[in-house]
């Protein structure tokens, strides 16, 4: 469906949310019989309930259910700041009080243990079996222990959190952070692409790094990374550079002092980045000893923080969408899985080429499912899809910075098409970057609203 100019804003406000159910375009508004199909949502996060509210804006008239394993939902976005006691593991919490109230979304709260493609039934862990017409499933990642020699599963419950997926790892590594002895050390091992929030690592880094300056101006934290470079790198390093006394690599060093100043600082911060040329790239870990092998050296720490490499997770094995990558390949326009007929797979569990694996993607990508599945009830095609991204991250807290860009359909795949302004300059003024912090913040509040609310 070819969208004029007046009909292309439309549909811009109805992604973002900005229309009301009377004021969409006719595909999007009741259609009759059509609209009384039932569609079940597998995965109750933010790219699942996001899925939910909007097809119930899009069409009041739809039956929406979400099955999902947990009555509360905890966020990961903003969990690194449990870490430095800004906030707690309850304020992580999301109620989906709004999501039954306000739109009429049936809750399951239940494990799926099974699929029937072809009866279109899915079987729970409680004895349930749930009819569908469409089956949208955001089952989120989960995290490859074994990648590294040492480390399991049982390893990160117990000593060595990855704390990755909000929950008692989190907490854990909460502890492990605040207990840590005077001049003690912090190794933080950031993952392989692709993983969940490319630039969360380095945030955690730099707040632990903040955290610890007034209470344990001895430690050091120190960021083993396969990679050489990351999304925000240069506003991110800037920002460290000049709260925390790190030298930046001499390449960053060139290419930024030619835009802004930077500082070499005789006596080096406490944060350290061992970048992938350097040998940062870790191999293994050692619990009883409380040491992590990385391809440059083996060092002692006093809390290790693994991220391990990531992929779909369960419920996508379980429901049979993943390929050998480990992730869900995806028909781009709508999201319908390549493998399992009248399914979608959204959010970090997709393949979606140029776009990350982030809250913000994976609730662009809900809106534009939900479009889809109205407009195929209502016998016509998906809309042209435009899906959009911006990650907020913190060096400090008072010290903000973003990422942000719009993608489309390019040659079958999805690609980014903004070509400048995706990240704060990197001659903001403190005032801009203190409002970025600010926006950050009110991001988290306002986008939890938009999904949950």
């Amino acid at each position: 469906m070819k969208l004029t100019n007046p009909d292309r804003r439309r549909f811009l406000a109805a992604t973002l949310g900005l229309l009301s159910a009377a004021a969409l375009p006719a595909w999007a508004r009741p259609a009759g019989e059509n609209t009384k199909a039932h569609i079940v949502i597998a995965g109750g996060g933010v790219g699942g309930c996001t899925a939910a509210k909007y097809l119930k804006l899009f069409d009041p008239a739809l039956r929406v259910t979400v099955v999902e394993r947990n009555p509360i939902y905890l966020r990961p976005y903003g969990s690194s700041e449990v870490l430095t006691q800004h906030v707690t593991m309850d304020d992580l919490e999301v109620s989906y009080d709004d999501l039954r109230r306000r739109y009429g979304i049936e809750f399951v709260i239940d494990t799926i243990t099974g699929h029937d493609p072809q009866a279109r039934t899915l079987s729970t862990a409680g004895g349930q079996s749930i009819a569908y017409d469409r089956l949208i499933v955001s089952p989120g990642i989960q995290l490859v222990y074994e990648a590294y020699a040492g480390l399991t599963e049982e390893v990160a419950n117990s000593e060595i959190p990855a704390a990755w997926i909000p929950g008692p790892q989190t907490a854990l590594l909460a502890r492990q952070l605040q207990g840590m002895r005077q001049g003690g050390t912090f190794v933080v091992a950031a993952p392989p692409n692709p993983y969940r929030c490319p630039p969360g690592p380095y945030e955690r880094a730099a707040l632990a790094v903040e955290w610890l300056r007034p209470r344990n101006p001895r430690a050091k934290v120190i960021i083993l990374d396969p990679r050489d470079s990351f999304v925000t790198d240069e506003t991110m390093l800037l920002g460290w550079n000049r709260l925390y006394g790190f030298n930046l690599p001499e390449d960053y060093r060139q290419r930024l002092a030619q835009k802004v100043e930077v500082t070499e600082y005789a006596q080096p911060g406490m944060l350290s980045w061992v970048r992938g040329q350097d040998g940062g790239r870790l191999i293994a870990v050692d619990p009883q000893r409380g040491t992590v092998e990385c391809e440059a050296d083996t060092l002692a720490a006093d809390v290790i923080n693994v991220i391990p490499p990531q992929k779909a997770g369960a419920l996508a094995m379980t429901l049979g969408l993943a390929d050998g990558t480990g992730w869900c390949p995806v028909e781009r326009r709508t999201f319908a899985s390549s493998l399992q007929p009248q399914v979608y797979v959204i959010g970090d569990a997709s393949i979606a080429d140029a776009m990350p694996k982030s809250g913000f993607a994976a609730n662009t990508q809900a809106k534009v499912v939900a479009q889809a599945i109205v407009a195929d009830l209502a016998g016509q095609p998906a809309p042209e899809p435009v899906w959009e991204n911006t990650c907020y991250a913190l060096a400090g807290s008072d010290y903000g910075l973003f990422v942000a860009d719009v993608f489309r359909l390019v040659d079958g795949k999805i690609a980014r098409v903004n070509t400048s302004g995706r990240y704060l300059p990197l001659d903001a003024s403190p005032m801009q970057i203190k409002l970025a912090a600010r926006y950050q913040q009110t991001w988290l509040r306002t986008f939890t609203a938009d999904c949950f609310a």
